[in-house]
């Protein structure tokens, strides 16, 4: 079992901060910020660590909004997202560490991204996507 996070950060404009994947697993497909935990560090510091590396933003982590279990390559990712609150002036996201690319997506465009498998679906059903037509 490998501990993870993920960062749902949805911004002032309603629009939901997603990394383009860098690499395996998912490369090229779109997902939330995130990645491993290292030792030693907690969880709500590994989602902010993250969130830095992969776009360069500074976030607050809130409440834990979901956790799931993904089979990977021998080896499962226990994944605890949270609820992050962007700090600071608003700012553009920048790709950085393992994100390919990085954007604000509304709800139209996200539903046209090839994003990871049940990612859409799994925060839709924790009420975390923006709504739909916004």
């Amino acid at each position: 079992m490998v501990p993870c996070v993920g960062a749902v950060v949805v911004d002032d404009a309603g629009r939901l901060l997603l990394i383009q994947r860098g690499h395996a697993p998912s490369a090229g497909l779109w997902s939330v910020p995130g990645g491993r935990v290292e030792p030693g560090e907690t969880l709500p510091e590994a989602v902010v660590r993250e969130v830095r590396e992969e776009t360069g933003l500074d976030v607050r982590p809130g409440a834990v909004v979901g956790r799931l279990s993904i089979p990977g390559d021998g080896v499962v990712y226990e994944v605890t997202d949270f609820v992050c609150t962007l700090l600071g002036p608003p700012a553009e996201p920048v790709a950085g560490d393992d994100a390919a690319d990085v954007q604000f997506a509304d709800a139209a465009t996200l539903d046209r991204l090839p994003c990871t498998p049940r990612l859409l679906e799994t925060l839709r059903a924790w009420g975390a996507l923006p709504a739909r037509g916004s």
